[in-house]
């Protein structure tokens, strides 16, 4: 297969919680076969749900470890999702391929594993009202550090985001903040170290039909990875 193949980490949801499933939004998993990529699913492979917030490490022993990185060789790239909630498996996730340099995305609560997974931390913050808008297109701009990788993608030293979210980044030791909202949260954070680590603090799968800012993430993901493949398989 010449495609290169996108591992879309899953998020569990509860049905009026009575039933729990496991998502992939159909934003994420669009954009990656747009691109002209193959999405797959990344599943927990733990019955019991191991929700946290910035302290993972407690719960990284109850972590299937094994079965998850049999999933994530299947891959040439991992995809973090958003969301409302964050689970230990996520961050571990992100920590193994930091560790191993697996391009990998993180989106909103993925970012906040993106960051957590590599011993940084995330905060509330003061004013949700202005930033949790689901319901708008465009919400804030953000400014770009112009020596990032990530304004290599863009090619912008400014670009206009959605926002639907409630934390941002305080700290993140091995990353780099490299885009700023106009209250100065860092909405983008990434290793200039590795084939491609980026985490976004806005949702680029909403966007990217309309705006080619949004969609070159996407493409300069998915190119990195179809060039990690060619490394690895050789």
């Amino acid at each position: 297969m010449n495609k290169v193949i996108i591992g879309i980490v899953g998020k569990h949801i509860k049905d009026e919680k009575i039933r729990t499933d496991t998502l992939i939004r159909d934003e994420v998993k669009q954009a990656v076969f747009d691109n002209g990529a193959i999405g797959i699913g990344i599943l927990s492979p733990n019955d019991e749900i191991l929700y946290t917030v910035e302290d993972w490490k407690s719960l990284e022993d109850k972590i299937k470890k094994e079965d998850i990185i049999k999933q994530i060789e299947l891959c040439d790239g991992i995809i973090l999702q958003g969301g409302a909630t964050n689970e230990a498996f996520e961050n571990w996730i992100a920590k193994y391929c930091y560790d191993n340099d697996i391009p990998c995305l993180g989106i909103c609560a993925g970012q906040n594993s993106v960051v957590r997974g590599l011993g940084g931390a995330t905060y509330k913050i003061p004013n949700p009202e202005k930033h949790n808008q689901p319901n708008k297109k465009y919400v804030h701009s953000v400014r770009i550090d112009t020596s990032s990788r990530f304004y290599d993608i863009v090619k912008s030293e400014k670009i206009m985001v959605n926002s639907r979210h409630k934390r941002t980044v305080e700290d993140c030791p091995l990353l780099d903040k490299v885009g700023f909202c106009e209250d100065g949260y860092a909405d983008i954070v990434e290793s200039k170290d590795k084939t491609f680590y980026i985490g976004v603090r806005f949702h680029p799968e909403s966007l990217y039909k309309i705006d080619e800012n949004m969609n070159s993430i996407f493409k300069s993901f998915i190119e990195s990875c179809k060039n990690k493949r060619k490394y690895r398989i050789k």
